[in-house]
């Protein structure tokens, strides 16, 4: 028996297996790259082809059968499983990502659950706090709000989209969504990349930018900051709703950042009205592998209970089926 948890990104993907035996197998890669003359259906189907070369070596296949696989996943579902919408890796529209993993692992019980929601469980166990906002910085923005031990808004109706709470008014970034002014068009990695070869005046890769931004370069900075006030303007009004002691920022964007978790705690120290207790900023203990840790958390639960074969919305907060996913952002891939 091997456990199986999958954290699906827009530009990549996390697999961890563990085993019977305990032994355990961690890999990460990025997707291949999509081609501008692929036919419908066709860079789906080399991205499955990808995950099951990457799995060969993992201790479930080939070694002994998988159990139960565990899947945090940001697109949104229709109710034939379909992938109805996913701005992140538009080439999914249309798949059945279940369906294909069904296919590899025709044993396992089949089990996801939104990404956000995920990393936001397993980083309020990790902190050992009950009631925290988590927020993803990766190729989207995603995250989740826990509250008395459980995600909100509750069973069967969907999960907080954290990305696409509207912090800017004045018509700027177009979100992918195709909203103005969404988190998610100002602090994800592309949007924070994007301004930074703006103001540099060329291309940027991410260790430049990271660099620049520790030697204090103005164009590495300047990129960062709108993103550090859309998170802080997340945060505090999250904040005003429901009252969480944490909030934790992670993914792998921010976990490659360190100077972002610090300014985000100075802007919501500026953004604070008087009389209001903000919450306590931190860096996810978990960094890039939030949502991933609670894949395999939730492929766990569903052997302890004894499921067979299936595919299933998992509903992280009761242990029951709720309808597909009705929004959806990377939460830090």
């Amino acid at each position: 028996m091997s456990l199986l948890g999958i954290d699906i990104g827009g530009t990549k993907v996390a697999v961890r297996a563990e085993s019977s035996a305990g032994a355990s197998y961690d890999v990460s890669f990025r997707w291949p790259e999509g081609r501008p003359d692929d036919a419908p259906g066709e860079g789906f189907a080399r991205d499955v082809a990808e995950l099951s070369r990457r799995l060969a070596p993992a201790p479930g296949p080939g070694r002994e059968p998988v159990t139960a696989v565990g899947v945090a996943l940001p697109a949104l579902l229709d109710a034939e499983g379909r992938v109805a919408a996913w701005p992140g890796r538009p080439s999914w529209e249309g798949a059945r990502p279940l369906e294909a993993l069904a296919g590899l692992f025709p044993r396992a019980g089949i089990v996801w659950a939104d990404d956000g929601d995920l990393a936001a469980l397993a980083e309020a166990e990790a902190a050992g706090c009950a009631d925290l906002l988590y927020i993803g910085v990766g190729t989207g923005i995603g995250g989740g709000v826990i509250c008395g031990g459980r995600p909100l808004p509750g069973p069967g109706v969907g999960s907080c989209e954290v990305g696409h709470v509207v912090v800017d008014h004045s018509g700027g970034q177009r979100c992918d969504c195709g909203r103005l002014g969404c988190v998610q068009a100002l602090a994800s990695g592309p949007a924070t990349l994007r301004r930074a070869a703006e103001l540099r005046g060329g291309p940027v890769e991410f260790a430049a930018l990271r660099d620049g931004v520790a030697a204090g370069a103005p164009w590495a900075v300047g990129a960062l900051e709108p993103a550090v006030r859309a998170l802080a303007a997340l945060v505090v009004s999250v904040a005003e709703l429901t009252r969480p002691r944490l909030a934790l920022i992670g993914g792998g964007f921010a976990a490659g950042v360190p100077d972002l978790v610090p300014r985000v705690e100075d802007e919501l120290a500026r953004l604070a009205r008087p009389g209001m207790s903000v919450p306590v900023v931190r860096r996810a203990a978990l960094g890039g592998l939030s949502s991933l840790s609670g894949a395999v958390a939730l492929a766990r639960r569903t052997v302890s209970r004894g499921d067979g074969a299936d595919q299933r919305r998992e509903s992280v907060m009761a242990g029951t089926e709720s309808p597909s996913r009705s929004g959806g952002a990377s939460a830090g891939s």
